[in-house]
């Protein structure tokens, strides 16, 4: 494994190093670089690697300076001492993210991540070669309320989410409309590139989302437009799910 560690304080690298060949003892750490500037050089100048470790803060800027710059392919940890980052190294579609010192049960728990990812990306590979053709989602709905028939545009849809044993569709212009599918079946309806099931009372669309905040290591607390009187939590279960769409991935079905 080709180990790429981007670091700019060394007593954290050769702690990093250290349990890096005490966990992995087959790989090599490729390169270390202190700064946005010769991160960028060593990216547009070498080969892939297998993992990225990432600090946030650098020498010349942050990580996500780096990553406004160039794109890396390879799988990213990052490591920093600050949790104020967890949301925007989500929306990076990072592997994991260790608070600094990283203790090696914290190592090998992303490792772990890490070898589910590449299982993952095998595995829709896979499904992509054998697909021949692309699945078609809903566009529209017909929606009835009392003595009224309209046509509802997939696009138009904020959220989909249940109450009191309906489900109900928010449009972005604030309106409500009774759905004749429950969650399950409009999950499988609705093009799954804009539309995620965060847990089991909300089906959101990418563009309702207005901010996003962490609520515990692995859970996030979503605000949408329009508003909703309490902001709902993505569950545990489909946080990893959540942030590979985010990144534009589509999770396993």
């Amino acid at each position: 494994m080709r180990i790429v560690v981007i670091e700019d304080e060394m007593p954290a690298f050769k702690r990093l190093a250290k349990l890096i060949d005490e966990t992995i003892p087959s790989a090599e750490i490729v390169a270390h670089v202190d700064s946005v500037v010769d991160a960028r050089k060593w990216f547009e100048n070498n080969k892939l690697a297998d993992l990225v470790f990432m600090d946030v803060h650098l020498a010349d800027g942050s990580a996500f300076d780096l990553l406004k710059l160039i794109k890396i392919d390879s799988p990213i940890i990052f490591t920093t001492a600050y949790d104020q980052y967890a949301i925007d190294a989500f929306k990076a579609s990072s592997i994991d993210y260790l608070m600094k010192p990283v203790k090696k049960e914290e190592l090998k728990t992303a490792l772990q991540k890490l070898n589910q990812f590449k299982k993952l990306f095998t595995d829709k590979t896979e499904q992509a070669t054998a697909a021949t053709t692309q699945p078609e989602y809903k566009k529209r709905f017909v929606i009835r309320f009392g003595e009224h028939i309209k046509t509802l545009a997939a696009e138009e849809i904020a959220y989909c989410y249940s109450e009191n044993k309906a489900t109900l569709a928010r449009t972005f212009e604030g309106r409500t409309y009774p759905m004749d599918h429950n969650l399950d079946a409009l999950q499988d309806m609705l093009d799954p590139s804009q539309f995620f099931r965060i847990n089991r009372q909300y089906l959101i669309n990418l563009k309702a989302i207005e901010e996003m905040k962490t609520y515990t290591k692995a859970r996030v607390i979503v605000t949408l437009k329009p508003a909703v009187k309490d902001a709902p939590v993505v569950s545990s279960e489909r946080a990893a799910d959540f942030k590979q769409w985010l990144g534009g991935e589509l999770p396993n079905a």
